[in-house]
């Protein structure tokens, strides 16, 4: 794993130690993703720079560095990530006639590129990657993502020229590269806690989307490509559905999970695991297991509040596949401290809580492993979310209601304050009131009160009507959410599964993950997000994902045939932080720095009337304002910290 960058000038303004200087700057600024060699490439007559920063996973040697050309010299690749058929492209390769003076996936992807071209190397390609490569003969800088959007990609036009980079803070100091918020993007974070590609929250600056290719010729002129389509994959997967029997398609997933988890164990480097003891990481590790010759390291952590603390699971786990275990407890103390680090660490507002866990267990895992392999992904493909078979609820009810009804029962509910509805049911005996009932019902109203095509995007948001507090903005857009798109799906659930497949996913867990883990320069590797098993995932009938309003029944059989079942079932959790707690409790003086009115007011972002209310409100413990709170707080730690 490691951190690319680069800048291109059209025009050819800038003399070879220009272009030298700024792509060595901006891969300093990526030493964490790459802390073992920093290489810079430049052309000046052609304008382009293309830097590295290595993490050796593949190829400890020399051989292996980057950038990297081709043995003809027409391609010079920059390149993130790991090519798991890697060994299978060589040996066509070397039919062809090529020789290798590396063992480095790098320089079978750059050989790839001479003997096929770039296009038809990048689908044959199983992994996961974002990477610049410079066309010499055509004059032609390609970037391009991966499929799922694993690895990052930023990219933009500065001052005439085309930079690119892993992560936003490599063109911090870049002429032309005026730190501008874009009041649209954080309208749209506000909503759901990250910022959506394909937009940063810089303006000017873009998340080059998954699956996409961009071109930019030697005048300037920029076009994109996709060249793997979520969508096309999610209808036509639909229209194809899997016609075998349940037992069948649980011995095809197993032959097809255990081909992409032990691609994913060959490394030069110790390897291990996470393992919440949740279903998807507990797949991961049974197959890893029983594909490993001796005990392979497992990773998690535990937290002394119970309510969030999956660690016994975890060890249960591992003693029965027995893996060689590690676990860490951390304390309150030790999880808080790592809230100054986040804005650096994520570049951009990122307000996913459990950014914070996953950065502790990165930190503990890298002690031991450079590479660890993840089960992120499960819950989209398999339908794992319980916002799922609460989604599902929610439609059936709307069509129920006839004509103005969703309106009028939404006007009632909201008629009484969150607070009330509490009071009301607090008549009920204790083992019968709902927990938050104030909170969830005006939720509800919201969700019926939403456009057709709206009331998931409301129902998964802290506050869907966020956007209102920025000022200069509109209404957001979320394309996946839009009835063109939605209209192309069969079913509520598999419209649901793909709006998070492109947003969620990718924005959210993703972004999550490879910043957490490269801030302490650790691989992350994701078998459940092989291509080949999303492809997989899409032709299964609904039945085999959800049953008994109980998700992921597929994957839950595979690996009932490696870990008991008492093992397996148990109640869905989150992997968080009492944040809700901590705002009232040690965080509390922090927050109210943060969410000080005069000061929001003065910045000119946010209206802070209505902000203050719900921070009183949350202080006071009538209302649980933790996950709308918790997005302005990481706006306003990043903004302080950017300034």
């Amino acid at each position: 794993m490691c951190g690319i960058a680069g800048l291109l000038d059209p025009g050819r303004r800038s003399t070879g130690d220009v272009l030298d200087v700024r792509a060595r700057d901006m891969v300093q600024a990526l030493h964490h993703r790459g802390p073992d060699a920093h290489g810079v490439w430049t052309e000046p007559e052609s304008g382009i720079a293309l830097g590295h920063a290595r993490l050796s996973i593949i190829d400890l040697s020399a051989a292996g560095s980057q950038p990297m050309a081709s043995a003809s010299g027409r391609y010079v690749l920059s390149y993130n990530g790991e090519v798991y058929n890697a060994a299978e492209l060589r040996v066509e390769l070397e039919h062809e006639g090529h020789r290798f003076r590396s063992h480095s996936d790098t320089e079978v992807i750059v050989e790839g590129f001479a003997a096929w071209g770039v296009p038809e190397t990048i689908e044959r390609l199983i992994g996961m990657f974002a990477f610049a490569v410079f066309d010499r003969k055509e004059k032609v800088l390609m970037l391009v993502r991966d499929r799922l959007g694993i690895k990052p990609l930023y990219w933009g036009r500065l001052d005439g020229r085309v930079a690119f980079a892993s992560e936003l803070k490599a063109f911090a100091g870049l002429p032309g590269f005026p730190p501008e918020i874009d009041r649209d993007a954080l309208a749209a974070y506000l909503c759901t806690g990250y910022v959506p590609a394909p937009a940063s929250i810089y303006r000017g600056i873009s998340k080059l989307e998954p699956g996409t290719m961009l071109e930019v010729r030697a005048d300037g002129v920029v076009r994109t490509h996709t060249y793997w389509s979520a969508l096309d994959v999610a209808v036509r997967g639909q229209s194809l559905p899997m016609k075998a029997d349940e037992a069948e398609a649980v011995a095809q997933l197993e032959t097809l999970l255990t081909d992409a988890v032990t691609r994913r164990m060959v490394a030069d480097v110790p390897l291990g695991v996470f393992l919440s003891g949740g279903i998807d990481s507990s797949t991961v590790a049974a197959l890893m297991q029983a594909n490993a010759q001796a005990p392979i390291r497992s990773f998690s952590i535990g937290f002394h509040e119970q309510a969030y603390n999956e660690a016994d699971a975890a060890k249960a786990v591992a003693h029965h596949l027995g893996t060689d275990h590690t676990e860490l407890y951390v304390s309150a103390d030790e999880a808080q401290s790592v809230v100054p680090k986040l804005p650096q660490i994520y570049d951009e507002p990122f307000a996913d809580v459990s950014q914070i866990p996953t950065f502790l267990v990165s930190e503990m895992t890298r002690k031991h492993v450079t590479v660890a392999l993840s089960g992120d992904g499960g819950d989209e493909l398999f339908a794992g979310y319980n916002r799922y078979t609460q989604g599902l609820s929610v439609a059936k009810a709307l069509r129920r209601l006839p004509g103005p009804l969703p309106d009028a029962v939404s006007q009632m509910i909201s008629l009484a304050s969150p607070s009330s509805w509490d009071s009301l049911f607090a008549i009920l005996p204790a083992g019968m009131r709902p927990r938050q009932a104030g909170d969830k019902l005006h939720k509800l109203a919201a969700v019926l009160a939403a456009d057709a095509g709206d009331y998931y995007r409301v129902l998964i948001s802290p506050w869907a009507e966020a956007w209102g507090l920025v000022n200069g903005t509109a209404r957001p857009e979320f394309a996946p959410f839009a009835e063109a798109v939605r209209g192309r799906f069969k079913t509520e659930l598999a419209w649901m599964q793909y709006a998070d497949m492109v947003t969620y996913l990718p924005d959210d867990v993703l972004t999550k993950v490879d910043r957490a883990s490269m801030a302490v320069s650790l691989e992350a590797r994701v078998p459940l997000l092989d291509h080949r098993v999303v492809e997989f995932a899409w032709r299964l009938p609904e039945e085999f994902k959800i049953r008994d309003g109980q998700g992921k029944s597929l994957l839950r059989q595979l690996l009932c045939k490696y870990v008991p079942k008492k093992l397996v079932e148990r109640p869905k959790m989150g992997f968080g932080v009492p944040i809700d707690a901590w705002l009232r409790g040690p965080l509390k003086d922090w927050a109210s720095d943060l969410l000080d009115p005069n000061a929001m007011g003065q910045a000119g972002f946010l209206d802070p009337a209505p902000i203050h209310a719900k921070w009183a409100e949350h202080l006071s413990g009538r209302r649980d304002w933790q996950h709308f709170l918790w997005n302005v707080l990481m706006f306003e730690a990043w903004r302080r910290s950017a300034r």
